[in-house]
């Protein structure tokens, strides 16, 4: 199975079930997410969850580890340089392998070499984009 968070999963049953509506299939949210489930090689929709779940547990964060997630929609890599505060409410900085554009307009560009956010110990910010996606995730990078 190819590395996949539990945020990209459900956005990928949202436009399977969206791409069945528009050929004249209607499933519910529910099936799509065992349908998605099932094209990842799990039994169901639980296992999953499960597995993806336990992969993406809250990572054990330190200096100069090599860390991978989204910044405001946009997949990144790279490594911490800064951490403080208690695992409940963690500010990170991290430095990007390349550097990440984090706007959406094809007229206006903000390309960032650094991110910086506060996680909870689920490596996830509070604060969301209009469409309910955390700001910031972290994930430890596979060895």
């Amino acid at each position: 199975m190819m590395q996949s968070s539990l945020e990209a999963v459900k956005a990928q049953a949202k436009a399977l079930r969206q791409a069945l509506k528009a050929e004249g299939t209607t499933v519910s949210h529910a099936q799509s997410l065992e349908l998605v489930a099932r094209q990842h090689g799990a039994r169901d929709w639980n296992t999953l969850h499960a597995r993806l779940t336990r992969r993406n547990a809250p990572p054990d964060l330190a200096l100069r580890v090599k860390v991978t997630g989204h910044y405001l929609g946009q997949a990144y890599s790279g490594e911490i340089v800064a951490l403080a505060g208690p695992a409940t409410h963690r500010h990170v900085e991290i430095a990007l392998d390349r550097p990440i554009d984090t706007v959406r307009f094809d007229s206006f560009s903000n390309w960032r070499h650094r991110i910086r956010g506060t996680i909870g110990e689920d490596g996830r910010s509070s604060r969301k984009t209009s469409d309910g996606t955390p700001h910031l995730t972290v994930y430890r990078a596979p060895s």
